[in-house]
């Protein structure tokens, strides 16, 4: 959901040229993108620098500056999540150049990667109604879902404390995994929009009544696992992005995840599910055998996933009024297609 932006193109070559210099010197931006809209979580800027006679195509992610859609911007974690996965492990992140943590050169903090090419997954129109996912072959379609998979394994497979991802944990939540998710989503949704929430209190009284054991030690978890957050070359995934959202938990709720985000792309919005896409039984058994361990619980943390959304959606959906895009009595906080996912699948709807 973009929102307005009245970011100066001139203004921001200038102060991101001088910021550049002080760390390629005598290096100058041939071109530069500013969006019309912005992203409520991040701003991203596209540039090519040249130095030394080589281009460098760039890209700034620049944090939330105008209005957010989580209580806080972890920003810096998400920064350091991606120079740690980029330096240390396989899973593919656009290379991790620099952090500038002074909102003085573009009014926020912000971190610079490089720009890799390829084509991602939309979600306005979602993929499985239009755009380019639409005109593939089946094959790349069930490529595309595989491999993304098997690096969501490879994240859950990584050694947290070797690779120093404690941050990664939020005490002042409780403790790693649901503990944490439904005292911070609670505190969430109040935050996010004042008016009723039927179904996600629904869904939270239910996940607090039914909540299971996570017995396993925390894993790093994407947080936001989808394939429409992975740039794809000819089906294989050549970046994974969007790590705002990462948190230490179990695996179960990055699949769950997965799965549901695809099934609000297709069942969500009364689309059918485009073919070549696996099914979700097909996918929990691949899955199993990634791990080397059975998915425990699915059927919780498919509901904790929609009532996760269905908060983003409230949020979503108060931004929205406070720019005037819908009236303040509107139902589409508390009543879109996420949240009416979301009591089907409380009705027990497979």
């Amino acid at each position: 959901m973009p929102v307005p932006d009245q970011r100066d193109p001139e203004v921001t070559l200038r102060s991101l040229t001088a910021w550049l210099d002080g760390r390629l010197p005598g290096a100058r931006i041939v071109h530069l993108e500013t969006p019309q809209t912005s992203g409520f979580s991040n701003e991203t800027l596209m540039f090519d620098a040249e130095c030394d006679g080589r281009a460098e195509p760039l890209v700034a992610r620049v944090a939330p500056e105008r209005y957010q859609v989580f209580p806080e911007a972890r920003f810096e974690e998400q920064y350091r999540l991606m120079r740690v996965l980029d330096e240390r492990t396989a899973i593919p992140v656009p290379p991790i150049r620099w952090y500038e943590p002074s909102p003085d050169v573009l009014g926020a903090p912000f971190f610079v990667m490089g720009r890799v090419e390829g084509r991602v997954p939309t979600d306005m129109p979602p993929y499985h109604l239009d755009g380019w996912v639409t005109e593939i072959e089946p094959s790349e379609r069930a490529a595309m879902w595989w491999s993304t998979l098997e690096i969501l394994a490879q994240l859950h497979r990584l050694d947290v404390d070797d690779l120093g991802l404690g941050f990664l944990d939020q005490p002042a939540w409780g403790s790693p995994g649901l503990d944490q998710r439904l005292r911070y989503y609670e505190h969430y949704l109040h935050w996010a929009y004042k008016g009723p929430q039927p179904v996600a209190l629904e869904a939270l009284a239910w996940l607090k009544a039914n909540r299971p054991d996570e017995p396993d030690p925390p894993a790093a978890l994407w947080g936001d696992a989808r394939i429409g957050n992975v740039i794809f070359q000819s089906g294989t995934p050549a970046a994974v992005l969007d790590w705002e959202t990462a948190v230490l938990g179990a695996p179960e709720e990055d699949l769950a995840w997965f799965m549901f985000l695809d099934r609000h792309h297709s069942e969500g919005i009364g689309a059918p599910r485009l073919d070549g896409f696996p099914s979700y039984a097909d996918t929990v058994a691949r899955y199993e055998d990634l791990l080397g361990r059975p998915m425990r619980n699915m059927a919780y943390y498919e509901v904790l996933s929609g009532f996760k959304f269905s908060v983003i959606m409230a949020r979503i959906g108060q931004a929205m009024i406070d720019f005037g895009w819908i009236e303040d009595t509107s139902e589409f906080p508390h009543d879109n297609n996420c949240t009416r996912l979301l009591a089907r699948v409380l009705q027990g709807d497979p």
